[in-house]
């Protein structure tokens, strides 16, 4: 499997999720900056953000930004937890599957009403 620095890419031995990305324990700066990377992109102008906005256009914006990065740590934590617990559990084949069939289902919903 393709090495780089700490970072174990496919094959890491789990087989599905568990192996598609293994942390093994050598530079977590690469880490760190690919979740910090991702994280970043996927919450620009997501409604929660647009929603912070407002809160901190009327109320305090320290306890707004205090508030929002607790909130989202604690989401992000729980994420990164039960993404480890499904990972050993769930193959990767089955998650895209149902994935796909969801965003499936999603998709022929809005072809036939409205929001």
């Amino acid at each position: 499997a393709p090495s780089s620095g700490g970072v174990v890419v496919g094959g890491g031995g789990g087989g599905g999720m568990s192996g598609a990305l293994s942390y093994s324990g050598g530079t977590w700066e690469k880490v760190f900056l690919q979740s910090l990377t991702l994280t970043f992109v996927a919450e620009w102008g997501d409604r929660s953000q647009i929603a912070t906005i407002a809160l901190a256009a009327s109320r305090d914006p320290y306890g707004v930004t205090l508030g929002g990065c607790l909130g989202h740590s604690a989401c992000t934590g729980m994420a990164v937890l039960g993404g480890r617990m499904l990972a050993s559990r769930i193959s990767e084949r089955a998650v895209t599957f149902w994935g796909g069939m969801t965003f499936g289902v999603f998709g022929l919903h809005s072809l036939f009403f409205e929001a």
